[in-house]
């Protein structure tokens, strides 16, 4: 597979070399900056879990696009502005330990700092303030709404909505801001698919270790202490 051979090309040390010299992070969201998976934890708290967990297994058999297997996922959840808001109030994400440290040393260093995902804005917006995220820095799916607040589907304009929207959302971001050198770290093969256009992948097991993103990833690591150590050391390392 001609990602994965480009994934393997890079050793550990090269990977840590751009990571130190990143211009911008991405960061995608679900089980990486957080702990929760929204999607499938809204599911829950609208009673339909399994229903969906079961869609999300027949969608990973293949033959489904990721917009296809969002819009069925969507579809049994229907969730109304109402739940949304409600669910927000009553699940708050839950952050993984230290990636507020990390994002403040990035911000320190002056590296731009991006959310990038496939979850949805209305949950992920207090994640994103929490985190002095601004807006414009945060690229998700955006739930539509009737008038009366019933559900009525999702933008499929935002560049998240379809598979292969990190990667677009990375090339976006490099166009837009005149970024050069892009670091992308998360637990997922989506995220992995954002390498190229991003210079570099990590791959974060904090919270679940996922065997593909594990065996294709020249530096994967379970902590974000290990993210923190490396940039520390940078000055030593110029120095040297």
């Amino acid at each position: 597979m001609p990602l994965e051979r480009s994934m393997m090309t890079l050793s550990k040390e090269h990977v840590q070399r751009l990571w130190r010299m990143a211009d911008a992070v991405c960061f995608d969201v679900d089980s990486t900056v957080i702990k929760d998976e929204g999607l499938d934890d809204l599911a829950n708290y609208c009673g339909v879990g399994p229903q969906v967990e079961a869609m999300t297994l027949k969608a990973m058999g293949g033959g489904m696009t990721f917009r296809e297997a969002l819009t069925q996922r969507l579809n049994i959840v229907r969730p109304s502005r109402q739940t949304v808001e409600n669910f927000n109030i009553d699940h708050p994400s839950t952050f993984s330990p230290r990636i507020k440290e990390l994002i403040d040393l990035l911000r320190l260093k002056n590296k731009q700092v991006y959310l990038v995902t496939g979850g949805f804005r209305s949950i992920i917006t207090p994640v994103a303030n929490a985190l002095d995220i601004p807006q414009e820095h945060l690229f998700a799916n955006t739930l539509l709404f009737n008038e009366d607040g019933s559900y009525a589907g999702f933008d499929t304009t935002a560049l998240t909505s379809e598979s292969g929207g990190k990667a677009r959302v990375v090339q976006h971001i490099k166009d837009k801001y005149n970024v050069k050198t892009v670091v992308f770290v998360g637990d997922g093969a989506t995220d992995m698919e954002a390498c190229p256009p991003a210079d570099a992948f990590i791959g974060y097991g904090g919270n679940v270790i996922r065997a593909k993103v594990k065996e294709n990833s020249p530096w994967f690591v379970t902590d974000f202490q290990e993210l923190i150590d490396e940039l520390s050391n940078e000055t030593n390392i110029q120095k040297s």
